[in-house]
């Protein structure tokens, strides 16, 4: 099975929340994840995250720690994805390719339906 590497930013804001952006394309359209995306050759897993936020959300973000890696099987592939915890440090959220975003609290998380391989992060920020 192929593997996918990614990198997914746990992003909080001043007041502890998290944001969650609903995918808007592709097979998992609808569902709710950790912005993020796939590492390009040669690059590192922060810079990849960076990059990613940037098209995506139109923000500059400061990558603070790994919080986890999760391990996942999916029926196409296999998702290797590294979760960074991190915060907007310049410019204001532009959903560019999310259909919606959200800021929950430790409370609200379940709130949206997360795609799978996010559900395991989900009971480790619960904690």
């Amino acid at each position: 099975m192929k593997t996918i590497n990614v990198v997914a930013a746990i992003i909080l804001d001043e007041e502890k929340r998290i944001l969650a952006t609903q995918r808007g394309y592709g097979e998992y359209e609808g569902w709710w994840e950790f912005p993020g995306g796939k590492i390009e050759p040669g690059e590192g897993p922060e810079v990849a995250l960076r990059r990613e936020i940037m098209e995506e959300l139109g923000v500059e973000i400061a990558v603070e720690n790994l919080l986890c890696t999760v391990e996942y099987d999916y029926p196409k592939f296999h998702l290797s994805m590294l979760c960074f915890m991190c915060r907007i440090s310049n410019g204001e959220i532009d959903l560019r390719e999310h259909k919606s975003a959200q800021w929950l609290s430790k409370e609200t998380l379940d709130d949206v339906e997360w795609l799978p391989a996010d559900v395991e992060v989900i009971k480790l920020l619960k904690e």
